[in-house]
């Protein structure tokens, strides 16, 4: 995955956020953070929106945002068209999402997993490519 990835969090996702942040970067992939920059109480869609704006848009072809159950950003993302957010708390729905679904966005719950594992979920959803096949036509009936 050489394409830069937008990421974006509530305060409740904010300190995970920067320490994938700093995980990316290490990794050679160029990130642009979105906010927000502190742990002070913000709304997810605000952030959720902008993300998903976009990554419909093209501007990203994938994204990663957090908030404390992965549900309320995911939800916000997902109202744009292009976006196909998926709620990542494992690495077999991670590998999945991307198989399958060619999520373009990964949503953490930061709240119930823990930095290693939410890093190891980022590193899947960055590295598993979409099947395709079959599951192309699926994909073209999201979008209303």
């Amino acid at each position: 995955m050489n394409s830069p990835i937008i990421i974006g969090s509530d305060h409740a996702g904010y300190n995970m956020k920067k320490e994938l942040v700093k995980h990316l970067k290490k990794k050679g992939i160029k990130v642009d953070d979105i906010g927000t920059n502190s742990n002070d109480a913000v709304d997810y869609p605000d952030y959720g929106h902008k993300l998903g704006k976009m990554v419909g848009e093209g501007k990203f072809k994938m994204g990663i945002s957090i908030c404390g159950s992965g549900n309320g950003i995911s939800m916000t993302t997902n109202k744009h068209a292009g976006v196909r957010g998926a709620i990542c708390w494992n690495e077999d729905i991670t590998e999945m999402a991307r198989r399958h679904n060619d999520a373009n966005i990964c949503s953490l719950p930061a709240r119930y997993i823990d930095l290693d594992t939410a890093k190891r979920i980022v590193d899947i959803f960055v590295e598993t490519n979409f099947d395709g096949g079959r599951h192309e036509k699926r994909i073209k009936k999201i979008d209303i």
